[in-house]
């Protein structure tokens, strides 16, 4: 059972994603079907053009035919903590692997790195592990002598699993959704977990479409503002009121310093 890691793949995405992206929107304005836009754009249409038509759609807050275009993941190393964050995202598609189905009798698990840097707290936190590893073993193992295996033993057996037991899941979010979940999870204000998540997933579609995902991230990169208020703000940029009546912005140094990489305070 031993500590594991952030793992993030790109499983799937849209194909021809600009050319659906530049069709969708070009609907919305042209008397032409969007399938002989979306042919001409392929073949005919100036790459170049069909991209900067596109950063200016986002940036004019367009933001429909982004629904269109989907990137599916791979997902290793998280913890259950992060999973019951990550679903909140409803405009998403989850497979996760199962506690019911999926015997834990070794499981992996995520250290906090603000435990992880204190050695009394990192040998209490495996303590732990171990012994819900040895209680999760033992209940299995009794109820074996009872005639009781599989899923009706792992389903109640993995009560006293914790939140820190690594999990596997598979998410379809598309760009739209994407962007909101970029938005307000690769906030400094974000949990560290599923930030950490959030700038790989980030990172990956900037790779494969930097049309759409090469200016997002937290909110206040968009907006030029922090709208977490004062009493979160990084200070990075202004908050709301300040960035809409300059003459009121403090001089002094920010309210609240910026969170740590690996700890925040949500």
């Amino acid at each position: 059972m031993p500590e594991t890691t952030l793992n993030v793949n790109l499983l799937d995405k849209t194909e021809n994603a600009l050319a659906l992206i530049y069709s969708a929107c070009r609907q919305c304005y042209s008397s032409k079907g969007a399938f002989d836009i979306f042919e001409r754009s392929r073949k005919l249409e100036d790459p170049e053009k069909i991209s900067e038509f596109i950063r200016k759609v986002i940036a004019s807050g367009h933001e429909s035919p982004l629904e269109h275009i989907k990137f599916t993941f791979a997902v290793e190393g998280v913890s259950r903590a992060l999973t019951h964050q990550l679903v909140r995202h409803r405009l998403a598609s989850y497979s996760q692997q199962s506690q019911r189905y999926v015997k834990e009798d070794a499981f992996d698990y995520i250290m906090p790195p603000i435990i992880k840097r204190d050695e009394r707290l990192k040998q209490r936190f495996l303590d732990v592990m171990k012994s819900v590893q040895d209680g999760y073993n033992d209940i299995l193992a009794t109820l074996k002598e009872r005639g009781i295996e599989g899923e009706i033993a792992n389903q109640d057996a993995r009560f006293l699993l914790p939140n820190a037991a690594e999990t596997k899941i598979v998410i379809t979010m598309n760009c739209r959704e994407l962007k909101h979940f970029f938005g307000l999870r690769c906030c400094t204000r974000a949990q560290w977990e599923i930030r950490a998540l959030a700038d790989k997933m980030l990172e990956i579609c900037k790779r494969h479409l930097p049309e759409v995902f090469s200016a997002l991230g937290p909110k206040c990169e968009e907006l030029k503002y922090c709208p977490e208020g004062k009493q979160y703000s990084c200070g990075k940029y202004p908050v709301k009121e300040e960035f809409l009546n300059p003459q009121t912005r403090s001089q002094s140094q920010p309210l609240v310093q910026k969170a740590p990489e690996d700890h925040s305070p949500l």
